[in-house]
């Protein structure tokens, strides 16, 4: 029976197993194609050079990584059991003395293994990749927007409301046959101009765009009244405003230096970096009674059950944390309640079969002959 025992608890693990690291890959591939979709757009915004895109895909891929494992165990276990049922290997392991707890041992024992990984990515990786995030953001824009204006190439700045067109330059910088079209509001000004020079001001977080010889037409779209002026030189400031894509600095703060502030902000931050990997534990134990089927029912009937109960249980967490930051919720009871709530879930639907069983039996021993 020992043999036995150890056999099973080999086949169950290596279903697990592949059907996890399959769901996983499928989801880290649709986890970066979305995070290259973000990344892409915030680096035409803000004109990001080319070499920090792919580190900014890479890291905010890691970043995500406590969110994508617990779903992809949950959905393993449930389609790898499913599958199970389905061919009626389940069926023939109870017919030979395989009980929940042997079934569970292979189960749990993944759960804990991939727990320990999900703590490491949540409490330290996740951090430390988004402070890593902000900083590269922070680095990629100053370079972008204060980066010289290269001829032949239209530049935008402050969000798109200045555009700056040169035909040509030389190696001092010095540009020549320059176009700039600025809006404000409702208000366009287009300028011309022989000669113009762009540089960084001392406090960095404007530009100027001095022109020289030209001239500029100003109004309003579709009006007929407009203004022309020439001049001999003439200087456009271009506030810089900050990157639009900003995070929450919590989410880059190491979970060390959250443990030692006292604001309800960094509390909630540090339920929710803990609740991810207690996420994990109760996913799986409530994926082995979830993936049950009645006979005839198809191997991915449970799936869509499996995807609603990530979405409440998710949805649960992330309500208990802006709770906690409204102090709504006191921070000692944190967001453990969730935890509790999927687990007496697990526990019932682990007992449901057994206790619907003794019933039947009792209404059967009671019935008249």
């Amino acid at each position: 029976m020992a043999l036995l025992g150890r056999i099973v608890d080999r086949y169950i693990l290596r279903e697990i197993v592949t059907s996890w690291l399959l769901v996983t890959s499928v989801l880290l591939v649709v986890l970066m194609t979305n995070e290259m979709a973000r990344v892409l757009s915030r680096a035409a915004d803000n004109q990001y050079p080319r070499d920090v895109v792919l580190a900014l895909i890479g890291l905010g891929t890691l970043n995500n990584l406590d969110i994508v494992v617990p779903v992809g165990l949950l959905l393993g276990v449930v389609l790898a059991f499913g599958r199970l049922y389905h061919d009626s290997e389940m069926a023939a392991l109870q017919a030979c003395g395989i009980g929940t707890r042997r079934i569970y041992l292979p189960v749990m024992s993944l759960a804990l293994v991939v727990t320990g990984l999900l703590a490491w990515v949540s409490l330290y990786l996740a951090p430390d990749s988004m402070a890593r995030i902000l900083n590269l953001r922070s680095v990629a824009f100053r370079a972008g927007q204060f980066a010289p204006v290269v001829p032949g190439r239209f530049r935008t700045f402050a969000g798109g409301s200045t555009v700056v067109y040169a035909e040509g330059g030389s190696p001092d910088g010095l540009l020549t046959n320059v176009f700039v079209q600025r809006s404000r509001g409702g208000h366009v000004e287009v300028a011309l101009a022989d000669r113009a020079r762009h540089r960084m001001d001392p406090d960095a977080h404007s530009l100027t765009i001095t022109l020289y010889d030209g001239e500029r037409v100003e109004g309003i779209p579709g009006s007929p009244q407009f203004r022309i002026m020439h001049f001999a030189e003439e200087v456009i400031p271009v506030q810089i405003p900050p990157p639009s894509d900003t995070v929450s600095d919590l989410s880059a703060v190491s979970t060390g230096a959250l443990e030692r502030t006292g604001s309800l902000a960094s509390r909630a931050e540090l339920q929710w970096r803990i609740a991810l990997p207690i996420m994990c534990v109760a996913l799986t134990l409530i994926a082995v009674p979830l993936s049950r089927l009645r006979p005839r029912q198809g191997r991915y009937a449970r799936v869509w059950l499996a995807v609603l109960l990530y979405l409440v249980y998710s949805n649960l967490i992330a309500a208990g944390r802006v709770w906690i930051q409204r102090g709504t919720l006191p921070p000692s009871i944190g967001l453990w309640w969730t935890h509790v709530l999927v687990i007496a879930v697990a526990w019932f639907l682990l007992g449901a079969p057994r206790w619907t069983l003794r019933l039947l039996h009792r209404e059967r021993m009671g019935a008249p002959v």
